[in-house]
């Protein structure tokens, strides 16, 4: 809603905000954001308990978030469930006013009698926004993006001892052709030497043959 926005403009400034919501219909509110920002939300939902008279947190709650841009025909950008706390990460794609909603739904069967008995709706919703700021990022995505940067590393490894191998393996090829070549060259070679011994010896015993006629015709 739009009486949200200067609660918003003050996100960058305040840790976090809080609101109220009832599950009869989704809380929005607006966003104008310059393109390629980058917009981290974590949030987290309690109950009102009458008997203990406080807040409390429980598990039957989920929370649909949607993000909308308005300057596109409410083009959808994010369309998420989750349970009592999580988080919604999205990039606006272009510049304009960004629609942001919430839709709780319980089971406790509480916040539907304490959206209509409470003036505070039944649900109180916690909200940490960062808005353009990628430090704002939690250790576990980090520790997400160090073991994605890990595995990476180690496929790079990988890689460079596939290259390696391979370069290995054309080498012994190469190694193997060229022993190959030289071989069928000595056989050649040693075939070549033996026809001509044999071609020689032919030669000789025709000519000894002739000879030896022609002696005995003579005689």
């Amino acid at each position: 809603m739009r009486p949200f926005l200067p609660l918003l403009s003050l996100a960058s400034m305040a840790q976090a905000l809080y609101f109220f919501i009832d599950v009869t219909s989704p809380k929005c509110f607006f966003e104008e954001l310059p393109k390629d920002t980058l917009v981290v939300g974590h949030y987290s939902t309690e109950e009102w308990n009458d008997n203990n008279h406080a807040w409390e947190r429980h598990d039957g709650i989920s929370i649909y978030i949607s993000v909308h841009e308005i300057f596109d025909n409410d083009h959808r950008v994010v369309s998420q469930s989750g349970g009592p706390s999580g988080k919604f990460t999205f990039t606006a794609a272009e510049a304009g006013d960004h629609k942001i909603c919430f839709t709780p739904s319980s089971n406790s069967g509480r916040a539907n009698w304490l959206s209509a008995s409470s003036p505070n709706g039944g649900i109180r919703l916690s909200l940490d926004i960062a808005i353009g700021e990628t430090s704002t990022l939690d250790g576990a995505d980090k520790g997400k993006m160090q073991d994605l940067a890990t595995r990476v590393r180690d496929l790079n490894a990988r890689l460079n001892d596939i290259r390696r191998e391979q370069v290995f393996q054309r080498e012994r090829e190469a190694e193997f052709r060229d022993q190959s070549e030289s071989t069928n060259g000595r056989v050649i070679r040693w075939i070549l030497i033996q026809l001509t011994v044999l071609g020689v010896t032919c030669v000789w015993q025709l000519s000894h043959l002739r000879s030896f006629f022609i002696k005995q015709k003579l005689t």
